[in-house]
This record gives structure tokens, C-alpha cells and sequence, in this order.
């Protein structure tokens, strides 16, 4: 017989208690409102990502015996919560069994008994077979969809396996650069293979605490995390893979907080900018300028950051993963293939990227880690145009695109205001700003008007009337102590304005934000 899952008993539905939502067969009371919790999370949590991504969860019932129950007590197939339709119980008839081979067949090592007892650990190693068993199915399904599925982890309702399952949109997911997939600590949890990744797994976490509590799905799901809480866990998570590859215990090098800290200390009134090569000493694609008698340990920040004053454009500290062991370059052509050379690149105060074989894998902002995007969503943009102005014409849009593409550029950030009413909010407020006989505004005028402090204060029809804005509004407690005052001042003159309005926020990091007020009513 298999090894069972963690037990939990589906409560009986008494008086009063609230009737669950239509399903073609209920494994426990609360199974719809439980989804539909698990999809608000997942809905907040990727679309902070990259709205795109388009997430949607649903919930894979798989009976996990049926002997000694009477004929229709218990579907000898596959269930689903909601059943669509879209997917068939015979692919899954046989993946309990296959979990139980894959859990035969990997090494996966025990962690401290002491911690968790031999019986807790054979019931989490079948829970991970289960997974790779489904996973496995998943992976065929969606081979030609415009979809990728990622299993969940088991947990044992009644006589079920009950999982959570997420798709997410495959274009927008490969979109994105990531390291090598199908990577496992020694015990034979999931390593991240990029910030998404990161992300489903902590998603999966939060999912599998729930529905092992008493009643899941009776409130809301189990003290949701906050969505920006997520994501840097996840930004933690996923910091503990370089940390794996170059051999070290992730839980004891502490990269993500390590990174954080260091870019958020100045030296001397400086920010910190510069990189730090992390590999291990000796690496074929590395050269040292001098080294350091006594290397210095990376959570020592601030002489880790007094050495960072040394680094050039071509000149790096070198990091093993624990003390920065040397200043030297990268040299030759480096085979991406091996992972076992990253870059930790700080950008400017409180800002750094990780790196690797050339592509930024994740960005990190005041300790929030974000994907790699592209500076501005075009189809964002064109959407928040036609919902906020009714804007539809191609060649506005483009001549707005082409506005906004440039100021993007602006080295030191800058703000754009769009406005029905640009030109009597340029007389309102003439005392706080610099008037300009109206000009379309071209590439080149872009550059020059945004190269100062202040808002540029343009139309619809991309007629500029003032530069160098200095923005007025009501404070409304949206604003967010961790972005700049460039963003707080344009959510209280957008959520302020009596006229359609959008701003974009270009940041010195190179973050920029849409803010329109349909996007803050949805905050």
C-alpha cells in the first residue's frame, strides 16, 4: 500500500454552515470557496509579476484507495475542482502509482531526524513523488498548449490527494531568462530556477499550510501572506540557488539579505555602485588584480561596501559566497552551461540586479525583487490610453509610445503627466513650474524637457505646455515609504485630478510605473 499523506478530516456540513458552491462531486464542504480563495492570491501575486502571466488554479482530486467501499461511494478516477470539462480523470489513473516509483528511485536524503520524525519524512517524500508523478502528466497535456501547468503538493482530505494546480501563460513565462530547470536540494525540495519559479513554489506553500488546517476554505484561505510579502520570500528563495551551485548551504550565506543590505549602506554620503562576481576561487574565468590577506566576510556590509568604492566599469570584487576573497575581472568566453559564475550588480542606492551569462534574472528595489521586464508594457500602455482618455487612433498612440520610450532613457529618472487639461494646469500651476509655448513633442525634445527636476506636463495629443512641474495633491495614505518622492507626488496629483490623467514614473533604477486612477482604485 502507498504511504499515506497527512491526514485531515473533512468536517460534516452542519446546520448553518454555508453550502458549498456546485461541483460534480464534493470531497469536503468548502472545496469551491477554497479555490477561489487560492486564485485571488495567485491573481494578486502574478500579476504584480507581469500581469500577462495570466494565472488560474484549480484543484486535482486523486483517490487514494478504494478498497472496502461500497460501489459509488468513492469515483474511481481523477476529480477536479471546478469541472470544466477541459480536462480528462484517465490521464491521472495511474499517477499514485508512479509517485510511488519516483520516490523509490530518487536519493532524496532524510533531513535531522530530530527535527522532523522518519514517519513525517517517508510521508513528504511520497508527497514530492506525487507531484513529480503529476507533474509529469502536466507536462505531456500542455506540450502544444498555450499554457504550462505546475503541480502543487499533496494533502490528504477524507480518502483523496487533493493538490492545487497553477497555469500560467507559456509565451510570457519563457519570456523571461532563468537559470537551468529541474534543479533539487539534497533532501529533494524544488531549487528556483528564476523569480516566477520562486514564486509558484512559495504560492504552493501557502496552499499546502491551508489545506491542512481544520476547514479549509471556510473563511477566506488561511491567513493569506500580503502579495509584496510573497514576492520577496520568493526573492529569498530564489538567491538560494547560486548559493547551491557554488556549493554552499543556502540557509547560512543569506544572499538575498546580504545583497539588500549592502546596496542599502552609502560610504561616505555615496551610493554604492559596482559588482561583485561570485564564484569560487580559482575559476577558470576570473583574474585577480590583488586579493586581500584577509578575505573579508560578505556580512561584514559595511566593509564589504567601502571595498565596492574601489570596483571600474571593468574591475569587480570576487566572492566565493562567503567572504569577498579579492578585486579582479572576468575573462574569457564563460560557458553559461556550467552556472557556477553570477554577477550582483548594484545599480544605485538600494538597488542591485542578479546576473548571469549576461542577463539580468531578477531585480531588487528597496528589498522588493521584480522580474526583468521591459521598462514599459506596450500593450499595458495602449490599454490604460483607451481607458482612461478613449484613446484609439494608432498614430496618437504611437506618438505617445515613441514620448514615452525616450523619456524611459532619461538617465536620472523623470515624470511625465498626460492630461485632458494640460494647459490649464499649466497656468494653475505657473508659479511651480517653467511655461513653454505648446510643442509636440519629438524624441529630441523629450530628452531636453526631461532632463531637468519636475513634471513635463503634456495632452493626449502630445502637446507639451510645461516642464520641470512641481506636482500638488492631496495625501491619501496610497503613497509607499520605500519609492521615492517622484512616485508618492504623482499618485496624489493623479488620484486628485478632476480631469482624466495618467503619469508615467520613470525611476534612477530604471523602474517605471503607470499610474492612472483606475489602476489605484484597484490597489
Amino acid at each position: 500500500m502507498l504511504s499515506p499523506l497527512p491526514l485531515l478530516s473533512a468536517p460534516p456540513v452542519a446546520f448553518g454552515t454555508p453550502l458549498p458552491l456546485p461541483s460534480s462531486f464534493s470531497i469536503w464542504p468548502y472545496q469551491a470557496r477554497f479555490r477561489q480563495a487560492a486564485q485571488k492570491v495567485a491573481t494578486g501575486l502574478f500579476d504584480a509579476l507581469d500581469e500577462d502571466l495570466d494565472p488560474y488554479v484549480y484543484l486535482l482530486a486523486l483517490p487514494m484507495d478504494a478498497v472496502g467501499l461500497d460501489d459509488g461511494e468513492l469515483p474511481a478516477a481523477a476529480e477536479f475542482e471546478p469541472a470544466d470539462g477541459t480536462l480528462s480523470a484517465h490521464h491521472f489513473a495511474r499517477v499514485l502509482e508512479r509517485g510511488h516509483a519516483l520516490q523509490l528511485a530518487h536519493n532524496w536524503q532524510l533531513t535531522d531526524p530530530d527535527i522532523e520524525s522518519e514517519d513525517m519524512q517517508r510521508r513528504k517524500q511520497f508527497g514530492r513523488g506525487v507531484r513529480l508523478a503529476v507533474q509529469e502528466v502536466l507536462d505531456e497535456l500542455d506540450a502544444t498548449a498555450k499554457r504550462l501547468s505546475f503541480a502543487g503538493w499533496p494533502a490528504q482530505i477524507g480518502r483523496f490527494a487533493v493538490m492545487p494546480v497553477l497555469r500560467l501563460n507559456r509565451k510570457v513565462y519563457n519570456s523571461y531568462p532563468s537559470l537551468q530547470p529541474n534543479r533539487f536540494y539534497t533532501d529533494g525540495r524544488q531549487l528556483p530556477h528564476s523569480l516566477i519559479q520562486a514564486a509558484i513554489l512559495r504560492f504552493n506553500e501557502d496552499c499546502i499550510k491551508s489545506l491542512t488546517e481544520p476547514e479549509p476554505g471556510s473563511g477566506l484561505l488561511i491567513r493569506p501572506r500580503d502579495t509584496d510579502e510573497i514576492i520577496r520570500s520568493a526573492g529569498k528563495l530564489f538567491m538560494d540557488t547560486p548559493a547551491q551551485d557554488m556549493g554552499m548551504n543556502p540557509v547560512a550565506t543569506k544572499l538575498f539579505a546580504t545583497c539588500n543590505t549592502i546596496s542599502s549602506l552609502r560610504y561616505e554620503g555615496a551610493e554604492g555602485v559596482g559588482k561583485l562576481l561570485l564564484a569560487r576561487r580559482g575559476h577558470p574565468n576570473l583574474t585577480e588584480v590583488f586579493a586581500l590577506t584577509c578575505p573579508t566576510p560578505l556580512t561584514d556590509y559595511r566593509a564589504v561596501r567601502k571595498l565596492l568604492e574601489m570596483t571600474t566599469a571593468d574591475v569587480s570584487l570576487l566572492a566565493d559566497g562567503e567572504n569577498v576573497y579579492a578585486l579582479g575581472r572576468q575573462v574569457g568566453q564563460y560557458d553559461a552551461a556550467r552556472e557556477d559564475l553570477f554577477v550582483i550588480s548594484f545599480i544605485t542606492h538600494y538597488a542591485w540586479e542578479f546576473q548571469h551569462g549576461g542577463q539580468v534574472l531578477m531585480r531588487a528595489h528597496y528589498g522588493h525583487p521584480s522580474l526583468p521586464r521591459a521598462r514599459l508594457n506596450r500593450t499595458k500602455f495602449r490599454r490604460d490610453l483607451r481607458r482612461t482618455f478613449q484613446l484609439v487612433e494608432a498614430a496618437k498612440i504611437e506618438k505617445l509610445w515613441d514620448v514615452v520610450l525616450e523619456a524611459s532613457r532619461q538617465k536620472h529618472g523623470t515624470l511625465l503627466v498626460i492630461t485632458t487639461e494640460a494647459l490649464a494646469e499649466a497656468d494653475r500651476l505657473k508659479m511651480q513650474c517653467t511655461l513653454i509655448e505648446p510643442v509636440p513633442l519629438t524624441p529630441l525634445i523629450t530628452r531636453l524637457v526631461t532632463a531637468i527636476d519636475g513634471a513635463v506636463l503634456l495632452d493626449p495629443e502630445g502637446y507639451c505646455y510645461s516642464i520641470g512641474v512641481i506636482l500638488d495633491g492631496k495625501a491619501t495614505g496610497r503613497g509607499t515609504s520605500t519609492r521615492g518622492a517622484r512616485y508618492n507626488s504623482a499618485i496624489r496629483y493623479v488620484e486628485s485630478s478632476p480631469y482624466p490623467c495618467l503619469a508615467i514614473v520613470v525611476s534612477e533604477d530604471g523602474l517605471m510605473d503607470v499610474i492612472t486612477k483606475e489602476s489605484l482604485r484597484e490597489e
